[in-house]
């Protein structure tokens, strides 16, 4: 199937140079390929820099000085608490790097652009009315393709359309939206600690039809998201994470898709459906009926209906979406989902090869007790490690208390993407519970997998040869899954060796 389709970039790129000092904004001009300019990045003490899609230019040969930063602070609008700025009625971005004193010493001027057409590799999935939620790395687009649905679901289908706008990220600076964003209105939301109440007062005070949402990313606001699926009005949104399995491994984020929760089978079910007894299954009906991945701007992935993909990557089966190029003549090819149930190609491993090492989780704690939480990561023996740096890490916990607050360093870590994990409190047994969760849910995703695959291969070899077969070292709930395993074949099996070495051995019959 095609689709012809070129899109149409309007940016208002004038105004954003003339922000910058008349030789700056020269040597920007004295590029060219101003319709793949990103952004310009001024940092104090070192060079200039305009960034272009496919390289990166030096503006200037001399480091900047402060009065440059200056020149620039005094022609934007007003910084908020998200260090963000913007210039009226444009969809530029301004963001500002701080020293410890509050005094401004970098700034991001990104390039917002309103791209009409953008939306139609994608049109005939939000025309349906269901709830869409899409996916991607930063920069790929996402903002873009939420305000050019916006626009085409108010303009040309008539919708109420009632757009949350977060540092007024879609619909740009100033009391005036953007007209990028068509007829749909916006409401701005004051700090983005707020963004969930704000979801819930455009459903509770306008009588939207569809609202569309940037950057998902915390508990309260994936809980609003649901209350707001609920009441049967139809969301766009994005949210923090590349593709499906970065939800499904996020405890924060995965109700979106529907969570995920171990079940306990019983025998006779088990034997029943070939398995072990502890599964995972699909916890609720998700939140977003339809996943767009946006792999690069002109390649997506559909999912198009999340409740079955989900069920199918739980039951060790590959997802298969539907994959759509535009090309460089505009049209769409789509190339439909692959249908059957053959399995993923994670969940046969060929055994003979080494195994993987699991990679280490690097966990920075805010508000939590960093000696109990790595008294904890050591107790349970888990791949794991306590950092003290945000540029370190690959996730963040800390207490509900601080949620409430969204301090710079959980904004800092929202807007990097990193999943923010909430606790109750921060006695021992939370720490724990949310260790176990964590590791529990998201590598059991691939260990359980990988694990009953081995068990399958030790049993028909252990029956053949008439010897003991070692499996690799596990944790001790992977282990106990492998002897619950080895138990319904009818053999025995034990587990040997000290940790983190500590595995099972399969024994033949006797």
């Amino acid at each position: 199937m095609t689709r012809p389709n070129r899109p149409d970039p309007t940016d208002d790129l004038a105004q954003l140079l003339a922000v910058l000092p008349p030789d700056l904004r020269d040597a920007v001009a004295r590029q060219g390929r101003l319709e793949e300019l990103l952004e310009i990045v001024l940092d104090l003490g070192r060079r200039p820099e305009a960034r272009f899609a496919r390289a990166n230019v030096e503006l200037a040969a001399e480091p900047l000085g402060r009065e440059v930063l200056d020149h620039v602070v005094e022609r934007v609008g007003c910084f908020g608490p998200d260090n963000r700025a913007g210039i009226e009625r444009t969809l530029h971005r301004i963001s500002a790097l701080r020293n410890r004193r509050g005094a401004v010493v970098g700034l991001t001027c990104r390039v917002g652009r309103a791209v009409v057409g953008t939306v139609d590799i994608v049109r005939d999935v939000i025309e349906t009315g269901r709830s869409t939620l899409l996916l991607g790395r930063p920069g790929v687009g996402k903002t873009t393709l939420l305000r050019e649905a916006a626009r085409v679901l108010a303009d040309e289908l008539g919708k109420r359309v009632v757009v949350v706008d977060t540092s007024n990220e879609i619909a740009g600076d100033g009391d005036i939206p953007h007209p990028g964003i068509g007829r749909a209105r916006r409401l701005q939301v004051s700090t983005p600690s707020e963004q969930h109440a704000t979801m819930i007062e455009a459903v509770e005070n306008h009588m939207p039809e569809v609202v569309v949402i940037d950057e998902i990313g915390t508990q309260a606001e994936a809980l609003a998201a649901r209350t707001i699926a609920e009441r049967g009005v139809q969301l766009i949104a994005t949210a923090h994470g590349n593709a499906l399995d970065n939800l499904l491994q996020n405890p924060t984020l995965s109700d979106l898709v529907g969570g995920i929760q171990a079940v306990t089978l019983s025998d006779e079910e088990a034997r029943r459906r070939g398995t072990q007894k502890t599964v995972l299954e699909r916890r609720a009906p998700p939140t977003f009926e339809v996943l767009v991945e946006i792999r690069d701007k002109d390649r997506f992935a559909i999912y198009p209906d999340v409740a079955e993909v989900v069920d199918r990557v739980l039951r060790g089966a590959a997802p298969r979406p539907e994959l759509r190029v535009r090309g460089a003549d505009g049209r769409v090819e789509v190339e439909p989902a692959a249908s059957g149930e053959e399995p993923a190609a994670s969940a046969a491993p060929d055994w003979r090869r080494p195994r993987r090492r699991r990679r280490l989780l690097r966990i920075l704690p805010y508000a939590v007790s960093s000696p109990r939480l790595e008294r904890a990561i050591r107790d349970l023996r888990l791949p794991a490690a306590v950092v003290d740096r945000l540029s370190e890490a690959d996730c963040v916990v800390t207490l509900k208390s601080q949620e409430k607050r969204l301090p710079k360093t959980l904004r800092a870590a929202e807007a990097e993407g990193k999943p923010i994990h909430v606790l109750r409190n921060g006695t021992t047994g939370q720490v724990e519970s949310f260790l176990r969760g964590l590791f529990e849910v998201g590598d059991l995703l691939d260990e359980q997998r990988n694990a009953m695959a081995e068990v399958e291969v030790a049993v028909a070899e252990a029956r053949a040869s008439g010897r003991a077969v070692e499996l690799a070292p596990q944790a001790s709930f992977v282990r106990r899954l492998q002897h619950e395993a080895v138990e319904r074949h009818g053999l025995t099996s034990a587990s040997r060796g000290d940790e983190p070495f500590r595995h099972v051995v399969v024994f033949p019959e006797h």
